[in-house]
């Protein structure tokens, strides 16, 4: 009977087509970028392929998996970093602005198990984390003013956040790689001129006391050199009187025969070669 079937073209089609659907069930081929939880009459049995923080490309349990054929099925999770986007959201800040928030965050799935068992797939984890994205959010934000999102201390406000979000992420096999802020906007309209009119008087008012602080220097400064050139002279002075008249005929001649400037007028002086006034020039 068996020389029969195998020289029936019929009976040997549907062998060989039956042998291929119970290998195409018994082995799976298993990407890199995906990690797979077997399942048996809906249970789960093991992992394949799972998440490990460092491994190497080309080093993970990628390939021909077995599982037993109809019996078991391969519930498919990705391996790869994966994002949740945040609805807008509006964030009032200790400075009484109505922010417009946009943010999103990333995460990646460690535990497969606990997570097909927890949510199933990774489009309700991601369903999971968004409002617990937007009320960390919201709660970090209203703790600080508007200008920490411009000053290194926005890193820390992401930080805990990132740390909030993960204690969540944990209960689906979830991971929170990163946490940030695409746009931080004030509403259009009265709200967005009244804060631009708060920072340029801000501005203005520290430009003000920076300039009177350093004309404040300035004038120290010039004191203190005054007063060191005065000490210079008179220690000078004292020591030779015959320099100190002849530093003050300098003086004098500076002032008298100083060049007038664009429009001023200009004087001229006749004077005798032995005039009095002229001593100087005549050497000792």
């Amino acid at each position: 009977m068996i020389g029969r079937i195998f020289q029936s073209p019929v009976a040997l089609g549907i062998i060989v087509i039956g042998a291929l659907l119970v290998l195409a069930n018994t082995l799976v081929i298993v990407p890199e970028t995906r990690q797979g939880v077997v399942v048996r009459f809906g249970e789960p049995v093991r992992i394949v392929n799972r998440y490990q923080a460092g491994q190497e490309f080309g080093q993970t349990g990628a390939g021909l998996v077995p599982k037993i054929p109809f019996a078991e099925q391969l519930v498919w999770i990705d391996k790869r970093i994966l994002d949740v986007e945040m609805e807008q959201q509006q964030v009032l800040s200790t400075d009484q602005l109505r922010l417009q928030v946009d943010a999103f965050a990333r995460f990646r799935i460690t535990d497969p198990l606990r997570m097909f068992i927890a949510a199933g797939n990774e489009a309700r984890v991601a369903d999971e984390l968004r409002p617990i994205l937007g009320s960390a959010l919201r709660n970090e934000l209203g703790k600080r003013p508007f200008a920490a999102l411009l000053s290194p201390e926005r890193g820390q406000v992401m930080d805990n956040i990132k740390t909030g979000l993960n204690r969540v992420a944990r209960q689906y096999g979830a991971e929170i790689v990163d946490v940030r802020i695409k746009r931080a906007d004030l509403p259009d309209g009265t709200p967005l001129e009244s804060a631009y009119q708060r920072m340029r008087t801000a501005r203005e008012q520290e430009a003000r006391t920076i300039k009177a602080q350093g004309a404040k220097q300035a004038q120290i400064i010039r004191a203190e050199a005054d007063a060191s050139a005065a000490r210079t002279y008179a220690e000078s002075f004292g020591k030779d009187a015959d320099f100190y008249d002849f530093y003050r005929a300098m003086k004098s001649y500076e002032t008298t025969f100083r060049r007038g400037q664009e429009g001023d007028p200009t004087s001229s002086f006749v004077l005798s070669p032995d005039n009095q006034y002229l001593r100087q020039f005549q050497g000792r």
